[in-house]
C-alpha cells in the first residue's frame, strides 16, 4: 500500500506520485502488500528534518527513513513484503532545481521519488561504485517511467 500526505500546501499531483511509486516497486519486485509512506512537506519543516536527522543546515530536496531494510529481491528469490518507510519531499525546493537539472517541477519531484525509493531499499551513493550503481538504476527507473506515461 502506499499513502501519500501533502502537508506542503502546494498543488502536486499526488495520484501521479502514488502511480510513480508503485510502478517502482513493480520494477524492483516488492511485494504489492508492502507499504510506503510519501510526505509533502514545506520549506521551513524540511528544514527542520535536514537538521534534525541528518545534521545539516538548510532544507534538502528529499529524505528517506527506511523501515524493515528490505531489499529488491534475486531472481531466485520471492518479492519480499514488510514496511518500506517513508520518503519525504519537498516541492518548493524540488521545484526551485529543476531547471538546473534540466526537468519540469514535476519531473523532479519523479526523479527524486524514485531516489527516495533506492534509498529505502538499501542503494546508497557515498561511495563512487555505489553511486554509479543507484543513479544507473535511477535514471533507468525514471527513463522507463517517461516511456510509459508520454
Amino acid at each position: 500500500m502506499i499513502d501519500l500526505n501533502n502537508e506542503s500546501g502546494e498543488e502536486v499531483d499526488e495520484e501521479r506520485l502514488v502511480r510513480l511509486g508503485r510502478f517502482v516497486l513493480d520494477e524492483l519486485r516488492i511485494h504489492p502488500q508492502s507499504d510506503l509512506s510519501i510526505l509533502l512537506v514545506d520549506e521551513g519543516t524540511m528544514t527542520d528534518y535536514h537538521v534534525r536527522f541528518m545534521d545539516l543546515p538548510g532544507p534538502t530536496d528529499v529524505l528517506s527513513f527506511p523501515m524493515d531494510e528490505l531489499r529488491p529481491p534475486t531472481d531466485d528469490e520471492e518479492p519480499p513484503e514488510g514496511l518500506l518507510g517513508d520518503v519525504v519531499l519537498c516541492p518548493t525546493v524540488t521545484a526551485a532545481q529543476a531547471a538546473e537539472n534540466n526537468r519540469t517541477p514535476e519531473g523532479e519531484a519523479d526523479y527524486l521519488l524514485v531516489h527516495g525509493i533506492l534509498h529505502l531499499l538499501g542503494y546508497d551513493h557515498a561511495e563512487e561504485d555505489e553511486k554509479a550503481v543507484m543513479f544507473g538504476l535511477n535514471d533507468r527507473l525514471f527513463a522507463a517511467w517517461n516511456a510509459r506515461n508520454r
